[in-house]
């Protein structure tokens, strides 16, 4: 039998996977503040540049950012795999989670909630609508500002290597850092480049 040939039939489930692993910081920087490890997020427009968040209204950060409509997306690498599981098993109720997981507060330029300094990228975001979905609540967000390390800057190709950074993915309750390169977008129709010729004397020998 051909394989997908035939499937399993599941109830409906969160099954689209893998998904970032992120860090979002809340509050006031300076003031209450808390991280709590995000799953599901993900981008909704890209002029204007938007995303969105979903957390559980019990959550402690919930009020955080339904009061203040602010927050930063922190992107997460492999090395933070850990400190990323602990913010998500852990409260802020309990717990200053920068200062036990030792992260940096560094001070954000549109919003009040502090940016964490280890992350890769740090998105600014401003709430504009919240979905009252069910379990979760959806936070719909412009993006206002990108903060971007500049160790992963290649000034060689002008571009800023992400992948360098070891992005952290979340898969059906495992984390999992990134694969191997398969291509850029658009690979699929690139022409490829025809291999010239070697040149050749008029006698048709190699120069």
């Amino acid at each position: 039998m051909l394989r997908g040939a035939k499937k399993l039939l599941w109830k409906p489930g969160t099954m689209l996977y893998p998904v970032p692993a992120v860090l979002v910081s809340c509050g006031e920087y300076g003031g209450v503040r808390n991280i709590i490890t995000i799953g599901w997020t993900g981008v909704i427009c890209s002029d204007p540049a938007m995303c969105s968040i979903s957390i559980r209204p019990e959550r402690f950060s919930y009020p955080l950012i339904r009061k203040s409509c602010e927050f930063a997306i922190n992107l997460t690498t492999t090395a933070m795999a850990r400190a990323v599981d602990w913010c998500g098993v852990k409260s802020g109720r309990e717990f200053d989670k920068f200062s036990e997981m030792k992260f940096t507060a560094l001070t954000a330029k549109f919003i009040q909630s502090p940016l964490i300094g280890e992350s890769p990228l740090n998105l600014e975001c401003r709430v504009r609508e919240i979905r009252e979905l069910g379990s979760h609540h959806m936070f719909i967000s412009e993006i206002l500002a990108v903060h971007a390390d500049p160790v992963y800057f290649n000034s060689r190709t002008g571009f800023f290597d992400l992948a360098a950074a070891e992005p952290l993915c979340y898969c059906h309750g495992h984390y999992y850092q990134m694969g191997k390169h398969i291509g850029k977008f658009g690979f699929s129709v690139q022409k490829k480049r025809k291999k010239r010729p070697p040149l050749r004397n008029k006698v048709g020998r190699h120069d």
